[in-house]
């Protein structure tokens, strides 16, 4: 079974993109499920109800999300597409949405869990224990288990990789716009890679006009930052899995343009070689 991850989708840019090669790599890969990290996609903050339905209609099967899920005027979208798009499990009760669903593909059942580190983020409840709940309670009905753990700090989205190890068949850290170069399959079975990076455009400071970020940093005083819109390449994951037991058994990282796509395409090269 392959499972598709396309990351922190930012702006114009990365939606645009996202939007044009997301039915194509389905088509052409023969991808199974494709789940989408959207928290930036619109306008570099949240998601708004009508994009997270442009791309449930380009192919995405499930929106996972991080902190700028909570934008105002566009959080509603928890509460119009719930369960499709999710949002970290660990926010307090009482906070709209859900963080965790399962999902049917053919016969059978892939389970989704959205979660958010604490380690220079908001002081929210602890990911370990709820995580562990939540996979007990899942793996009940799915060996599948999917986790994107959006957080800011590296050895946090280790610790959880490697305290899941063989409870999960995947594990994707979201949230630093920089793309880690450690993917890998753990001992029992879990693929993992620290960051999957952004799908959106690189001419900039993690999505962001690079002069205004540039300035920020040389006057130390706010800037209102802009998205920027120059050489989108799109970021993420594909994993093979084992759907009888739950085990990846191939990983892929991506980060390619347009033109680097249709390159593979054209010279047929799997993304697994």
């Amino acid at each position: 079974m392959k499972i598709l991850f396309i990351s922190d989708v930012v702006a114009q840019a990365g939606s645009d993109l996202a939007l044009d090669l997301v039915p194509k790599m389905r088509n052409q890969w023969k991808v199974d499920f494709v789940i989408l990290n959207a928290e930036n996609a619109h306008m570099g903050k949240g998601v708004t109800t009508q994009l997270a339905k442009k791309f449930q209609a380009a192919g995405v099967d499930c929106i996972t999300s991080g902190n700028h899920i909570w934008e105002p005027k566009k959080r509603d979208v928890l509460i119009d597409l719930a369960g499709y798009v999710l949002r970290p499990i660990n926010y307090p009760k009482g906070n709209i949405g859900v963080g965790s669903n399962i999902f049917k593909i053919g016969d059978h059942k892939i389970a989704v869990i959205n979660a958010q580190g604490l380690a220079f983020m908001f002081s929210i409840d602890n990911p370990f224990p709820i995580l562990e709940k939540e996979i007990t309670k899942l793996r009940k009905e799915t060996n599948l288990v999917f986790l994107d753990f959006h957080a800011e700090a590296t050895a946090e989205k280790q610790a959880i990789g490697w305290y899941f190890d063989g409870q999960i068949s995947a594990m994707v850290g979201t949230h630093t716009h920089v793309q880690t170069a450690d993917e890998r399959i753990f001992p029992n079975g879990t693929g993992f890679i620290t960051d999957a990076g952004m799908t959106g455009p690189f001419e900039s400071v993690i999505g962001m006009i690079k002069e205004q970020a540039i300035e920020r940093f040389i006057k130390q005083t706010p800037v209102y930052y802009r998205h920027a819109m120059g050489d989108p390449r799109l970021n993420g994951v594909l994993f093979d899995i084992n759907a009888k037991t739950g085990k990846c058994e191939k990983i892929a990282r991506l980060n390619l343009n347009i033109v680097e796509y249709a390159a593979m395409v054209d010279k047929k090269i799997d993304p697994f070689k």
